[in-house]
């Protein structure tokens, strides 16, 4: 296959650039508003609520459920609708999802709603709507890019797109702490909402997407029998490592604003009880230490994707490898750090250590997640690439469905530093795997993938 003929003239570069852009702010808005949720809204809210702590982790679980299995659907629709299509509606269901998630915890905090469940069911069912409807944004997007670059760019410019979320994840904890300690703890949802719904309408209207939807997509026979995608030798080595680092990286994401509630004693039962002006004055405690940790580790992560792995130029499996190695250094660090006593005066010898780990947490990921993005990519052909951006994404929001089954259950119930011990035991598990798992030469810009990639 011809580099140059895989990308369609109108598309080609410098033209495309823009395109690329419009994609990247849209990701970023995305990542933001989910950062700004996990690091500084969600977490303190359900604390000041009195919901268990599992219960924070399974608004994003039942949300990540509805994520995986609704991403191959929207892969798949963005082959016949349009790439522009599935992302706008994609940004508007995110936009949606938001503004229901402010209503929610609107009537919440209000005293209107009142009861765990009832509480806790009004909030999940409301971020729901961004796992079924907002997911379509993120396939639709990866094979946008995918359907207009050569196999030998493939992999800079996913790292390019994705860095767009990682941005997000940049802005989104600053962004959440100003908005938190001026506007109060709702004000992100009502922003992000916004920031998500202006990017719906500029997709809609101004992404260029001068050629017919490839409609013959899904009638391709992938393997024998009508077998799927995901089964093939090719594709599922990918799918197998992205829900893996998925699981790891929910832990970690998911656990950290405890750890920086419980470990440095920011917001005491007795303390919010005895409160009556102070009623969300944890969030905004969180707000301000959280904040600066995830900032650190999205800058990590575009350190990854727009320095290293351009300078290095390594081959997707080795990145792979690669990244597995500071995402372990971040999962022993979080261990550690819950070994030194808690209490506010243990600050300046815990925080520091929470910093470093989301450092290396963001270089790992930075590093894998385009890995296996451009790799399972470049193992099917140019008709699938809708599909195979479809089970990617899929795959890497899987791990997100258990977190709080695995991660958040142990912190509470079993010993708070084991989630971690076994984070950083899967990911040298997760290393073996790639290497040996990924046939030589699979998914990689020198060879050319087949119709059938079972052969």
């Amino acid at each position: 296959m011809n580099d140059a003929a895989s990308i369609p003239a109108e598309t080609k570069p410098p033209s495309r650039r823009s395109a690329f852009f419009l994609l990247f702010f849209s990701l970023m808005a995305i990542g933001a508003g989910n950062t700004m949720l996990i690091a500084a809204v969600i977490p303190p809210l359900t604390r000041d609520l009195g919901l268990p702590d599992w219960m924070a982790g399974a608004i994003f679980s039942l949300s990540a459920l509805c994520w995986s299995l609704s991403s191959p659907f929207w892969g798949k629709r963005s082959n016949t609708w349009g790439r522009r299509r599935v992302a706008a509606i994609g940004l508007a269901g995110y936009s949606v999802s938001m503004f229901l998630l402010f209503l929610a915890s609107w009537a919440a905090v209000s005293d209107l709603l009142t009861g765990t469940f009832a509480i806790f069911t009004c909030l999940a069912l409301s971020r729901t709507v961004f796992g079924l409807v907002g997911s379509g944004a993120n396939p639709a997007a990866q094979a946008y890019v995918a359907d207009r670059t050569s196999p030998s760019e493939r992999q800079s410019e996913i790292a390019f797109l994705t860095s767009g979320f990682s941005l997000g994840t940049i802005v989104g904890p600053a962004f959440a702490a100003l908005l938190v300690t001026t506007l109060g703890i709702l004000s992100p949802m009502v922003i992000t909402g916004i920031m998500a719904g202006v990017m719906a309408v500029l997709i809609y209207r101004y992404l260029p997407e001068n050629r017919e939807p490839v409609t013959d997509a899904s009638k391709v026979k992938i393997i024998p029998n009508e077998a799927g995608l995901w089964r093939s030798r090719n594709v599922l080595p990918y799918l197998v490592y992205a829900v893996s680092l998925s699981l790891v990286t929910g832990i970690m994401t998911q656990v950290f604003p405890f750890i920086v509630i419980d470990q440095l004693d920011l917001c005491p039962v007795d303390t919010l009880q005895a409160s009556g002006g102070g009623k969300f004055e944890c969030g905004r405690k969180v707000a301000g230490l959280t904040g600066p940790a995830f900032m650190t580790s999205a800058m990590a992560v575009m350190i990854s994707q727009l320095v290293l792995i351009p300078l290095l130029k390594l081959r997707n499996k080795t990145l792979m490898i690669v990244g597995c190695v500071p995402l372990t250094v971040g999962a022993t660090l979080l261990f550690a750090a819950l070994l030194i006593p808690a209490g506010r005066e243990q600050i300046w010898v815990i925080y520091p250590i929470l910093i470093t780990a989301q450092f290396f947490i963001g270089i790992g990921q930075g590093l894998a997640r385009p890995g296996f993005s451009s790799g399972a990519s470049l193992a099917v052909s140019p008709q699938l690439q809708g599909n195979v951006a479809g089970l990617v994404i899929s795959a890497n929001g899987m791990g997100f469905i258990i977190t709080p089954f695995v991660g958040l259950a142990m912190y509470q119930f079993v010993s708070r530093p084991l989630p971690f011990f076994m984070a950083a035991i899967l990911l040298i598990a997760m290393a073996l795997f790639a290497y040996f798992a990924i046939k030589p030469g699979v998914g990689e810009a020198d060879t050319v993938p087949l119709d059938d990639p079972i052969n």
